[in-house]
């Protein structure tokens, strides 16, 4: 047994409502949280203290959502974090468990999200891979509608977030994470591909294959980074973790600009296997040995 002493700073319930409070946030509003635990500093009563803290800050009439992947549901021929051995993939398509947004766990995207998933009240979106899940007043707005052929597009959460006026709360977290310039991939040109998962449906667990269009997290920072330096940001410190706090609409209208500029995707159309497009596209989608810290 480790006799070290802990490192702060320490974080509470009320400390971190009122450090949220004082970067910004409001109540009422409609919140994406992209969260490391971790950096946070050491949380007395871990990521539900993080979960009730926001809540707090976001009162009765606000809402809370976080994303909710499981980017294992997919084509064992796209994995490379690690990869399987070719000789498994009919196998694994075959037994991979069927989406089900009660308990199918997060994968890659941190402790706090995985708790939200199963707070009291909380809903999930319907999509095997790229989910979203939201507690308060307008969850059900949030979530309701998430195409199996549309990861994070037109018909996913974060569209449905744009209309409602969300901000993004970055807490610990990098521009890396933040999922809502996906959004803007699929308002520029791109290529599309094969996308495969399990699904339950009214006949049973089904393997299912949709073209959807490709993503890739590729350049993420950088364009977070000079989003931050032109656009309003605003900053501060929540624990010992940098917290970023900006409108989603802002930051997609930004993205769709800078990715047609910096990183154009236009190309054919590929389909999946270790080698295709697919195969690099979003590590929190086909790399399911990735894992975020917190």
């Amino acid at each position: 047994m480790s006799t070290t002493p802990l490192t702060g700073p320490l974080c509470t319930r009320g400390s971190l409502a009122a450090e949220l409070r004082e970067l910004g946030l409001r109540p009422g509003e409609t919140l994406l949280v992209h969260s490391s635990l971790s950096a946070l500093g050491w949380v007395c009563g871990g990521a539900g203290t993080v979960v009730q803290a926001l809540l707090d800050v976001l009162g009765t009439q606000g809402t809370l959502v976080v994303p909710t992947h499981s980017g294992d549901n997919s084509d064992p021929a796209g994995w490379c974090a690690p990869p399987v051995p070719e000789t498994w993939w009919a196998e694994i398509r075959a037994a991979m468990p069927g989406y089900d947004p009660r308990t199918t766990p997060t994968r890659g995207v941190g402790r706090i999200p995985e708790t939200l998933r199963t707070w009291p009240g909380a809903l999930r979106s319907a999509h095997p891979q790229t989910s979203f899940a939201a507690v308060g007043a307008d969850a059900r707005a949030i979530v309701d509608g998430h195409a199996l052929d549309c990861r994070l597009g037109e018909r996913s959460p974060l569209a449905r977030l744009e209309e409602a006026a969300a901000r993004i709360l970055l807490l610990g977290a990098g521009f890396g994470s933040c999922t809502a310039f996906h959004l803007a991939e699929y308002r520029i040109p791109a290529p599309v591909v094969d996308n495969s998962f399990a699904v339950i449906t009214p006949r049973g667990r089904r393997w299912r294959t949709v073209r959807d269009t490709s993503i890739s997290e590729e350049r993420f920072e950088e364009l977070g980074a000079d989003f931050a330096r032109e656009r309003p940001v605003l900053r501060g410190r929540v624990g010992a973790a940098e917290a970023r706090l900006f409108a989603l609409a802002d930051a997609v209208g930004y993205a769709e600009t800078w990715l047609a500029a910096h990183r154009p995707r236009r190309g054919p159309s590929a389909g999946t296997g270790p080698d295709s497009t697919t195969a690099r596209e979003s590590t929190a989608v086909h790399r399911p040995g990735r894992t975020v810290e917190g």
